[in-house]
């Protein structure tokens, strides 16, 4: 309940908000999409360009995976609206025990 919007009383202009709040967050999910379609090409395009290093392709495609990662959270999962403070945590944790993860066994590994 603490989330909503005050009321005006008038339902004509609380109608106006919510139009234009909508057409602007549409706006932000369409320009959000396109720049993804656009990271996919270019990965697509690291990928089939044959003269470029395995070591920067694969660091290269895994940063604009974690971009597009950061994307969706943000925009299509509406992380960026307000009251998405604790599911924010639960993720972002379980995102650095899992990086955290990684990190153990791949120096494992690697020593």
């Amino acid at each position: 309940m603490a989330n909503q919007q005050p009321t005006t009383g008038n339902p004509k202009v609380d109608i106006e908000y919510r139009r234009k709040k909508n057409a602007e967050e549409m706006r932000y999910q369409v320009v959000t999409f396109t720049l993804m379609i656009f990271l996919t090409l270019i990965a697509f395009a690291a990928v089939g360009f044959g003269d470029l290093s395995k070591w920067f392709t694969v660091p290269f495609i895994l940063l604009l995976a974690v971009v597009q990662v950061i994307f969706q959270l943000y925009y299509f999962m509406h992380m960026s609206h307000k009251g998405h403070e604790a599911p924010a945590l639960f993720l972002y944790s379980g995102a650095l025990v899992g990086f955290v993860t990684v990190l153990a066994f791949v120096t494992i590994v690697w020593w």
